[in-house]
C-alpha cells in the first residue's frame, strides 16, 4: 500500500432564580463536522477575538471504516450507525440555527467504492451535505489548528495527525521566519502548502505525506497476530516502512530547534496516562510537552498491562483499548525516526482548522495573519 501525495437522593434543594443565559446570535455561529474512519465529531462555535468559543459539540465512535480493508466498501451496519450519529448533528445544527458550516468526510469515504451512494443517503436521510476532502486539505487544516502551539524557538516543525484511516505528516521549515512571527507564519499555510509570493515571512513546507494507515486501518492489517507485543512491533515497523517516500525520512534531525506537534486521540490518551489523570481533562492535556523517553515509558506500560489491563484503565477504556496500540505503534515509529524533547500534545485538529478557515475567510477574527 503506497502512501499518497479519530443522582442524588434526599430533600429537594430550594430553587434559586438565575437569569437565563444569553443565547448566541445565530448569525455569529459556525459549525465544523469531521467524519473520519472511526469517529464522527462536530463543533459549533462563535468567533471571540482571535479565537472562537465553543457553543456545542458532538463526538461518537461510529466505526464507518469497519471492514473496509477487506471489502473496499462501507458496510450497511457502519453506514446505519453513522447516519444515526449524523441525525443528532443535524438536530444540533437546527436547534442553533447554524447557517455557516463545513461538513467533511475523510479517508474512509475517499477509499470506499460506495462512498458516493453513502453521501447521497446521508443527504436524503439528514439533509446534511457531506464533502469528501483530499489529503492535502486535511493535512493543511490540521496544521493551522496547531499553529498556536508552535514554539518561537522552533526552526524545524513536524505536524502529525493520526486519524482512523490515515496519518498525515507535514514537515515545515520556519528557520528564516523571525521568532515572534513563527506561529503566524504557520497559520498562513491555510492557503496552500506552496503559496504564491507574500509580503509576510513565509513558512516553507519541506514535504508532506498522507499514509493510508491510521489507528483502525493499521489494526485491521494485523488482526490475525495473537501475541500482543508481536502485533505491536509488527505494526510499528510496517508503518515506518510506509515513510520511505517522505523526504525528511532520509535525513537525521538534530533535537535542538526541532518540535513535533501531535494531534489525535492517541497522543492525547498517552498524555493523560503520563499525567496520571483519573478523568480526562483537556485543559491539562492540550499544549502539554512530552519527551520521547516519557512517551516510551507510557507505551511500555500499555504493553505491560495487556489487553485486559488496558480495557480496565479509565484513561483508555474498552472502546479504545485496541486502537490505542495501533496508534502507539505509529507514534513509536515516528519517535524512532525523529526523537525529540519537545512533542506538543494538541487536543485539536481538523474541526478547529475548519472553523479557523471559515471565520478567517469571513473576516470575523481579530489580529489573524491572513
Amino acid at each position: 500500500m503506497a502512501p499518497r501525495r479519530p443522582k442524588g437522593a434526599g430533600a429537594f434543594p430550594k430553587p434559586v432564580a438565575t437569569p437565563a443565559p444569553k443565547l448566541p446570535d445565530p448569525s455569529e455561529l459556525y459549525a465544523a463536522l469531521d467524519l473520519g474512519t472511526n469517529s464522527c465529531r462536530m463543533l459549533i462555535a462563535q468567533p471571540k477575538g482571535s479565537q472562537f468559543h465553543v457553543v456545542d459539540s458532538f463526538s461518537k465512535s461510529v466505526q464507518l471504516g469497519a471492514g473496509l480493508e477487506r471489502s473496499g466498501r462501507l458496510s450497511r451496519a457502519s453506514m446505519t450507525r453513522t447516519v444515526q450519529a449524523l441525525r443528532i448533528c443535524q438536530q444540533k445544527l437546527r436547534r442553533h440555527n447554524v447557517k455557516r458550516m463545513r461538513l467533511v468526510a475523510t479517508e474512509a469515504c475517499r477509499r470506499a467504492t460506495n462512498a458516493d451512494a453513502f453521501i447521497r443517503e446521508v443527504e436524503r436521510e439528514t439533509a446534511l451535505k457531506l464533502e469528501i476532502i483530499q489529503p492535502e486539505e486535511e493535512a493543511r487544516l490540521a496544521v493551522i489548528s496547531c499553529a498556536p502551539l508552535v514554539s518561537t524557538k522552533t526552526e524545524q516543525l513536524l505536524v502529525v495527525d493520526i486519524g482512523g484511516g490515515s496519518t498525515e505528516l507535514v514537515w515545515i521549515d520556519i528557520s528564516s521566519v523571525p521568532k515572534r512571527d513563527r506561529p503566524k507564519a504557520i497559520m498562513r499555510l491555510h492557503a496552500g502548502f506552496h503559496p504564491t509570493e507574500s509580503p509576510f515571512p513565509a513558512a516553507k513546507v519541506v514535504d508532506w505525506i498522507s499514509v493510508p494507515l491510521g489507528v483502525a486501518t493499521l489494526r485491521d492489517q494485523f488482526r490475525d497476530v495473537e501475541d500482543d507485543s508481536a502485533r505491536f512491533a509488527l505494526m510499528s515497523w510496517f508503518f515506518e516502512e510506509s515513510l520511505e517516500e517522505f523526504a525528511p525520512y532520509k535525513d537525521e534531525q538534530a533535537r535542538d530547534g526541532f518540535q513535533i506537534v501531535g494531534t489525535s486521540g492517541t497522543v492525547t490518551t498517552v498524555a493523560a496516562s503520563h499525567l496520571g489523570l483519573k478523568r480526562y481533562d483537556r485543559t491539562k492535556v492540550d499544549g502539554l510537552r512530552m519527551t520521547s523517553d516519557q512517551i516510551d515509558r507510557v507505551i511500555r506500560s500499555y504493553l505491560t498491562m495487556g489487553p485486559v489491563g488496558r480495557r480496565r484503565d479509565p484513561r483508555i477504556g474498552q472502546d479504545r483499548q485496541a486502537l490505542i496500540m495501533s496508534g502507539a505503534a505509529i507514534l513509536q515509529a515516528l519517535l524512532r525516526c525523529w526523537p525529540t524533547d519537545r512533542l506538543s500534545v494538541a487536543d485539536r485538529g481538523l474541526r478547529e482548522g475548519l472553523l479557523y478557515a471559515q471565520m478567517s475567510a469571513d473576516g470575523v477574527l481579530e489580529d489573524v495573519p491572513f
